[in-house]
């Protein structure tokens, strides 16, 4: 490697170049390429990868700037097991994190990333999470040797100059480290150092691994930072609804996987609300803070969206579909003849062959799915029709509700109110959704997720409620919670809800509670509509009946219900909070 490389004047902040140099001194890449965000380096960049095989260019008169991406079989999705916090103590990550010893994990990858550029670029990434000038936004710089990684960022994040404009000369940004090594589970670690602001990652070429914005830093890291300086950092939606009067609310939600999160935060008003629009703000990840004027308020920290696939059609998220007519990456789909690609769940016919997402020939008559479960697009906001005008506003938008929800065929009913803040804390920290076909494990076994956050929170679960708890403190009007069901089915297996666009329904009664405008009655679980709260006309084959079957409370399955949440409970029971103890208590009580 040339050590004397040559760097460009956008670069400099003495604390950035420094690192760089000295991690190129660690990995030997051949080259290093500092990238400026520009629209010149993504065609340069782009043209690159189709040279190397790493993209290949779909029909550009039916998707024009889309490319398709096959990744290697054995790296298509977040590797939980492969994932660690590494912090002082093991208590700090909590026991629903892998922890591992920060010296220890340091010394292990620096083994595994010695010489590990060789051959390859070393692409300096610097990125800007959140709109620029806001408060909250923070800046990263990661340095990979995954082309594919660059593009998906210049997607995902504000990168370039304008993070390096906003870092200025401050040694205060994210680090992070990223090589592919040989794409060798055996080799594959996601290390979070939040004590030196520090990610690495190796082994992985998929987005969630590697985009180190995402998940990573913007909620592992993310949440760390919230706890110290009051705020929170949350795997959220954020999306607007406003009145044919143009009165705007905004409202965050929290779903688990394969709970039409993305669907929900692009969701298309049926014939019924002529006049009322439903604006994305963000459709996964959430940064709050509270205002000077009392209440909570939130930015988007992405600029993209990478979002799965299969199941995704105009029935379904027609805003999405929009989303991805252009300029779009996709991963793991299949691939028509004709350059275009298809993949289960699409509006058209499966084609009469095609490649499926391992590169091999597929007809309707094969086995496997065409499209892997997990594939998805890598879109940029801009291409919603829908996207917030408030979306880069630096102070971010007020939100007025919180919704919780998963997916339970029994036990959850509709929709219902929490009755306060603390009572709403225990309804997000006791979410669970039943697993289906795509997960691990049986099919309809309930997982626990609390907050949707499982799998992201970066410290000891117990004290991330006990946060939670404590911003009531500082948030002197909070935001209403909730809780939503879509998926409750009735005694022949079919679901109650029709969901989809008709889920703007309990929005606006959501929406409506929030602006003092619906009454609702007090029940078991909070508070809940009843069938004249809640608007039904036009609804085929949905009646008051078919409501009060969807918002009915079963006390025996209840009761099992909150056994059940004890599994989480015990587990996190040196660090849980009392009034989490006392909230399950009253439910008992209730029931």
């Amino acid at each position: 490697m040339n050590t004397a490389f040559a760097v460009p004047a956008i670069y400099h902040n003495a604390h950035v170049t420094r690192w760089v140099a000295e991690v190129a001194q660690l990995c030997r890449p051949d080259r290093i390429q500092w990238c400026d965000g520009s629209a010149a380096e993504k065609e340069a960049l782009t043209a690159e990868a189709v040279s190397l095989g790493i993209l290949i260019p779909l029909n550009q008169q039916k998707r024009p700037g889309c490319y398709y991406h096959r990744s290697n079989p054995n790296d298509v999705a977040r590797v939980e097991q492969c994932t660690f916090i590494c912090t002082p103590t093991p208590d700090e990550a909590g026991p629903t994190n892998n922890w591992a010893d920060p010296a220890e994990m340091s010394t292990k990858l620096n083994a595994l990333l010695a010489g590990a550029m060789q051959g390859r670029t070393l692409y300096v990434v610097p990125f800007l999470m959140g709109p620029p000038g806001s408060p909250l936004a923070r800046v990263g710089v990661e340095l990979t040797d995954s082309i594919y990684v660059v593009l998906s960022m210049g997607i995902m994040t504000r990168m370039g100059c304008v993070a390096l404009e906003q870092l200025g000369d401050s040694e205060r940004f994210t680090r992070g480290i990223h090589s592919m090594l040989d794409v060798n589970p055996e080799r594959r670690y996601i290390a979070h150092f939040p004590n030196e602001n520090l990610l690495i990652s190796v082994g992985s070429n998929y987005g969630g691994n590697v985009l180190l914005g995402k998940k990573c830093m913007a909620l592992r890291l993310a949440s760390h930072w919230g706890r110290d300086e009051g705020w929170l950092a949350e795997h959220m939606l954020i999306l607007g609804v406003e009145s044919p009067t143009g009165d705007k609310t905004f409202i965050a939600g929290a779903f688990p996987s394969a709970c039409g999160k993305t669907n929900f935060a692009m969701l298309n008003p049926p014939a019924r609300f002529a006049g009322w629009k439903v604006w994305t703000v963000g459709d996964d990840i959430a940064w709050m803070k509270p205002g000077a004027d009392g209440r909570l308020y939130a930015i988007n920290p992405e600029t993209g969206y990478f979002g799965v696939v299969p199941g995704t059609n105009y029935k379904s998220n027609p805003n999405a579909m929009e989303c991805m007519r252009k300029d779009t990456i996709f991963t793991n789909v299949a691939l028509t003849p004709d350059g275009d690609v298809w993949w289960e769940g699409k509006d058209e016919p499966p084609p009469a062959e095609c490649l499926d997402w391992r590169g091999q020939r597929w007809t309707p008559d094969s086995k496997e799915k065409a499209a892997h479960p997990n594939s998805r697009f890598c879109a940029p906001m801009t291409n919603n029709p829908m996207l917030a005008p408030e979306v880069n506003d630096p102070a971010g938008v007020p939100i007025s509700a919180i919704i919780f929800g998963g997916r339970r065929t029994n036990t959850m009913p509709l929709v219902y109110q929490a009755f306060n803040w603390v009572h709403g804390v225990y309804v997000g920290a006791t979410i669970g959704s039943e697993t289906t076909a795509a997960a691990v494990g049986a099919v309809g076994q309930v997982r626990r997720d609390p907050m949707a956050m499982l799998p992201f929170c970066g410290y000891n679960m117990g004290d991330y409620f006990r946060h939670w708890l404590q911003m009531r403190r500082v948030i002197k009007s909070p935001p209403r919670i909730f809780h939503v069901n879509w998926f409750r089915k009735d005694a022949a297996g079919k679901f109650l809800w029709p969901g989809y666009s008709e889920n703007m329904r309990v929005l606006k009664w959501i929406v409506d509670r929030c602006r003092g405008e619906a009454n609702a009655n007090e029940a078991l679980l909070g508070w809940v509509p009843s069938a004249q709260d809640f608007d039904l006309d036009g609804l085929d084959g949905f009646n008051a009946e078919r409501l009060e079957q969807a918002q009915s409370t079963d006390v025996e399955e209840w009761r099992r219900e909150v056994l059940q949440q004890d599994e989480l409970f015990i587990k996190l029971y040196s660090h849980l909070p009392k009034e989490i103890i006392f909230q399950r208590e009253l439910l008992i009580a209730r029931l």
